[in-house]
């Protein structure tokens, strides 16, 4: 199966289990919904002993390997790919750091104020890789290829984003101790890399390292898939290893750890949501910053780019395509669950509810709304 087949029939299993999960939460059942997801398990002993619920384990270690591939990417992409000189860079940087900036500077205009509720200002910021390129496959001829690429580039760029958001400000108490062990396994990776090793297996089984000292450390472990992304090597002796790597994590990513992801984190209750609960400040805050911020951030960074003389629009896509793809962009999703949590669930539960509606209807705005733009748009007409 071709890697975009796999993103859309991913996006759609990832749909579902949000589906499944808000009508798993809001049934009779509800309480199994908490409580399967509360089950702790865990191993080892002593100082050795590692035990978390069923929902730290999807978040701390399974999204780590959902930030592997996305580390992979970003690599090959600034390798061979669409990063891999300035004058491509150029405009989808401009664009994503806009479209980070302005949905952080939406949300913290509602909640600024307030010291709790400011904690979340980094969720609006995130985009879905996956679900807003499934997304963006619905209006299938509407969107020239120059577009899809200049999104792809966007949410990668954006989740370069979210990885030092992560790293830098939802960092709990930090262990220098852990972290300097950290760097251990960090000096192996960056060795064998440097000495073309060309097996997998070393690589992994170090990165399982890596991944324990930073979760000791304080530091959010999904950090740990990046690092070890960066140090897999392109090409090898034996041939490529990076891409081969790359196709092998896509289709447990998109089938298994991110509809899982979903199913744990889409479950929001909606017993006795009234239209005023999405007024909420930080519902509303959130919903506008993926909607209104994503969508004047992304396409005024484009426009920037162009005046700047430092990347311009493609030819063959207009300024309502842009706009539309903007709007998609605006599918947070479980990029944007994922900062919710790490904002919110240590401390206020409440809030996490808040933020998780928030993210769940802002981002179904950005999708309906690029989705009706993009099909109302005429192709623009080739150059001659």
């Amino acid at each position: 199966m071709s890697t975009a087949k796999s993103e859309e029939l991913g996006g759609a299993v990832m749909l579902a289990a949000a589906v499944v999960a808000l009508i798993w939460a809001n049934s009779p059942a509800a309480d199994t919904y908490h409580s399967v997801f509360a089950q702790v398990a865990g191993f080892g002993a002593g100082a050795f002993e590692l035990r978390k619920s069923l929902e730290l384990w999807i978040s701390d270690a399974l999204m780590a390997v959902f930030f592997l591939l996305v580390g992979l990417e970003i690599k090959r992409e600034m390798l061979v790919g669409q990063l891999s000189s300035r004058e491509r860079i150029a405009l989808p940087a401009i664009s994503a750091l806009g479209g980070m900036a302005l949905p952080a500077l939406f949300f913290l205009a509602l909640n600024g104020h307030d010291s709790l509720s400011a904690r979340g200002w980094a969720v609006p910021c995130a985009t879905d890789i996956a679900f807003s390129l499934a997304v963006l496959r619905v209006v299938g001829r509407h969107v020239p290829d120059s577009m899809r690429l200049f999104l792809t580039a966007v949410a990668v760029l954006d989740d370069v984003g979210a990885i030092l958001i992560i790293a830098v400000f939802y960092t709990a108490e930090l262990s220098v101790t852990m972290l300097a062990a950290a760097l251990v396994p960090i000096a192996v990776l960056v060795a064998m890399n440097r000495a073309r090793v060309s097996y997998l297996v070393p690589y992994l089984l170090v990165g399982v390292v890596l991944w324990y000292f930073i979760l000791k450390s304080g530091i959010h472990p999904t950090i740990a898939g990046v690092i070890l992304a960066s140090t897999i090597p392109l090409q090898t002796k034996h041939g490529p290893m990076l891409e081969p790597l790359e196709a092998r994590l896509q289709p447990w990513v998109v089938f298994l750890i991110l509809p899982l992801f979903a199913l744990a984190n889409a479950g929001v209750s909606l017993a006795g949501l009234e239209p005023q609960s999405l007024l909420d400040p930080v519902a509303l805050g959130i919903i506008l910053g993926l909607f209104f911020g994503k969508t004047l951030g992304i396409t005024l960074g484009a426009w920037l780019s162009g005046v700047l003389r430092l990347g311009s629009k493609p030819s063959d896509a207009s300024w309502v395509q842009m706009l539309g793809v903007a709007n998609i962009a605006g599918i947070g999703f479980t990029m944007s669950l994922l900062l919710a949590a790490l904002a919110y669930d240590p401390v206020a539960l409440h809030v996490f509810a808040d933020a998780k509606l928030g993210v769940l209807v802002g981002s179904t705005i950005g999708a309906i709304v690029g989705i009706a733009v993009l099909l109302s748009a005429r192709p623009r007409p080739a150059t001659a």
